[in-house]
């Protein structure tokens, strides 16, 4: 066969076009079409079997886009302040540690986990990699006894993975939070 393992189609239609820098098609040579990457700046007609070139188009420019669909298509972090708090003193920062109340939800409204129940606050320190990195960085600059909602993409949750069994790879999490109280270490 071809090599590479690109096959060479036999043309039965014109398609006149300039090609521009950067552009793949396919285009007329010795009767064989073949895949051309830009760096060309040239006019003529080319012709190529539509259905075949089309889809050969489409998946070379899937392929392409891939790394940056991969980083554009993340989505953010959402904060939403439920209660705020008119006296406010100090706010959580890196290297606290947070008494908080949570309840953790699915997109569908499954709760998968909550504190309320237990009736004992989650106890943790604040941006040392001891919670999903959705918590490190939604609980920052939070206060005592403000309540906030975070809705955390999957990267910065649990992942493709999941936290089977309640918890499914690339699940997006509700989060409902409360801050009880924030210890701060004294500064040396």
């Amino acid at each position: 066969g071809p090599r590479g393992g690109f096959r060479a189609w036999p043309i039965r239609k014109w398609d006149c076009r300039r090609l521009r820098r950067g552009v793949w098609s396919g285009v007329w040579r010795g009767g064989r079409s073949q895949l051309l990457l830009g760096g060309l700046e040239t006019s003529g007609c080319t012709r190529m079997q539509s259905s075949q070139a089309t889809a050969l188009l489409t998946l070379c420019l899937w392929a392409l886009c891939q790394p940056v669909l991969g980083t554009e298509g993340k989505r953010k972090l959402q904060i939403g302040v439920k209660k705020r708090v008119e006296n406010c003193p100090i706010k959580s920062r890196k290297g606290d540690v947070l008494h908080m109340h949570y309840t953790g939800k699915l997109e569908d409204g499954t709760e998968f986990d909550s504190s309320i129940p237990r009736d004992q606050p989650f106890i943790f320190s604040l941006g040392t990699g001891q919670v999903i990195k959705g918590w490190d960085q939604g609980l920052l600059g939070m206060c005592e006894g403000e309540k906030r909602k975070l809705v955390i993409p999957s990267e910065l949750g649990y992942g493709d993975r999941g936290a089977p069994p309640k918890i499914p790879g690339g699940a997006t999490l509700i989060f409902e939070v409360e801050l009880l109280k924030i210890e701060r270490r004294p500064e040396l």
